[in-house]
């Protein structure tokens, strides 16, 4: 049983691999709406100042802990003090336990969109065989009403399919895959652009809708109270959005970057993993809106009135626009719902990878057999999900893992590096790596960004408090919600309990880890 840890053969492929990481379905379909819903062009502003204050500091937290300490997020928040473990713990299980049972999911509806993409399965009425005819959605969260057999079974193909990746070292398995996924993501993504783009009505509604920037939407000082406050979630809504996209407080950014060589320059690939996911994000945008607005003028409707938010989206409109198309319908279909598989997929593994990479350097395991356990339990505990009531557990899930779990470890994880590890000696061992990193990130670590976090937390627990989230009843949202979080807190704290290896703690330099990554 070999527990020797590997190290990417290339930095080119731990690039790809991380911005794959990043990259997930909601670059196509959050940012998308998110920017028609708050000023189009305009959102980018506060966009790019979250991207600057918030994420790319915490990327360069993440990936310089892990190359430091040489270790999953557990073990190198260990080896700064043994008392924070569990919250490196904290980090992989929510990535696991709390998203990457739902986001099988969702991928496996991708999967089965994509064959119905081939009949046009949906007809003339995408909204309904979505959530009547696919989904079968029951009445409430409560009525799990059985299991949908078709959700299942793609799922399955998803967890399998990650198993496939992840079971091998990460050189051999994530490595090459990323490889291999990540140009074709990129290729079908400028196909869909273009095609989108080129539509009836597309010029109009990208230049109108997307482009377009109203300025009056972001303006913190108006003199008009009302609108002081909607542009304030605005820029929360960005800030909230950078944090997600980045795959930040997961502890996968810790992980990938523990298989790195020395020598490796963290800064410079933090940016440049920064900057094309948030160019990723922008540039899909296109094909939205270009889809979109053909289908508006097509129907003769106001942009307005077709758009939706999240899976709708994707699984709605999509559809319906595809089934407007004047020829090659099917073809587009195959294209979109491929592209959304891929994205899945290069996210799905990174967050099986986070948690396997974890115990193995608790346990010192095989990991064959963790990457086998935790995908075989992994697919057990999606089940739920694939209930005719999973769209409101994934909803109810998903909102507190996101706004409360990943958004309170990453303030966390700032607040330990920033003042017990200390900033500034991670930072020396950045700038020794490569590009020198500026003094002015001590002060990013150590006090804004963990007070943009503390700041949204505080929001998310104001509105959960003065309106139930989604309508749900409160039982519903503390047993779904609430009971999911608790549960993944006792499985830190549990895998947290145990000891390491006499000698595992300390820093150790493996052979070939000066070696510079061309």
């Amino acid at each position: 049983m070999s527990t020797e840890r590997s190290g990417w053969k290339t930095n080119i492929g731990f690039l790809l691999a991380a911005i794959g990481s990043a990259i997930g379905l909601g670059n196509v379909w959050r940012f998308s709406y998110m920017s028609f819903q708050y000023g189009g062009g305009a959102f980018l502003v506060p966009y790019l100042v979250a991207l600057g204050v918030a994420g790319l500091p915490i990327m360069i937290l993440e990936y310089g802990i892990g190359h430091r300490q040489k270790g999953s997020a557990p073990l190198s928040l260990a080896r700064i003090d043994s008392r924070f473990e569990w919250l490196g713990w904290w980090m992989p299980v929510v990535a696991m336990l709390g998203i990457m049972l739902y986001y099988s999911v969702v991928i496996g509806w991708c999967v089965n969109y994509f064959c119905y993409s081939f009949s046009l399965a949906w007809g003339n009425d995408p909204q309904a065989f979505f959530f009547k005819n696919f989904l079968e959605l029951s009445d409430s969260a409560v009525h799990l009403g059985g299991l949908r057999i078709p959700i299942v079974f793609s799922t399955l193909l998803v967890w399998v399919l990650c198993w496939a990746v992840c079971y091998r070292d990460i050189s051999h398995g994530i490595e090459k895959a990323s490889m291999v996924f990540m140009p074709v993501l990129f290729l079908l993504t400028i196909i869909m652009v273009a095609w989108s783009a080129s539509l009836d009505g597309a010029g109009a509604a990208i230049a109108n809708h997307y482009l377009h920037a109203d300025w009056s939407k972001i303006n913190l000082f108006t003199a008009d109270p009302e609108k002081a406050r909607a542009a304030a979630e605005v820029w929360t809504a960005a800030f909230g959005q950078i944090f997600f996209t980045l795959s930040l407080g997961f502890g996968i950014m810790i992980t990938y970057a523990s298989y790195l060589p020395e020598n490796t320059d963290i800064t410079k690939n933090a940016l440049v993993t920064s900057v094309v996911n948030c160019l990723y994000s922008f540039i899909a945008g296109f094909a939205v809106f270009g889809i979109v607005g053909f289908m508006a003028k097509t129907q003769g409707t106001a942009f307005e009135e077709v758009i939706k938010s999240g899976p709708q989206l994707a699984f709605v409109v999509y559809p319906k626009a595809i089934s407007l198309l004047p020829g090659m319908n099917t073809a587009f279909g195959i294209i979109f719902f491929l592209m959304l598989i891929l994205a899945g997929l290069t996210s799905g593994v990174s967050l099986i990878e986070a948690f396997a990479c974890s115990v193995t350097d608790k346990f010192a395991w095989s990991r064959q057999k963790v990457v086998s356990v935790v995908c075989c339990a992994g697919f057990l505990g999606s089940l739920v999900f694939t209930s005719r009531a999973g769209l409101y557990l994934l909803d109810i899930a998903d909102h507190f893992i996101t706004n409360y779990g990943l958004v309170l470890g990453g303030a966390l994880e700032c607040l330990i590096v920033g003042w017990v590890f200390r900033a500034s000696v991670l930072r020396e061992h950045i700038s020794a790596q490569g590009t020198r990193l500026p003094a002015a990130w001590d002060i990013f670590i150590r006090y804004t960004t963990p007070a943009i976090l503390a700041y949204l937390l505080f929001l998310t627990v104001k509105a959960d408090l003065s309106k139930n989230y989604g309508g749900y009843p409160t039982d519903q949202l503390l047993i779904f919600g609430g009971g999911w979080m608790i549960i993944c807190l006792m499985l830190a704290l549990a895998l947290a309990f145990g000891p390491w290896k006499a000698d595992k703690l300390a820093r150790r330099h493996e052979p070939g880890e000066d070696e510079l990554l061309v």
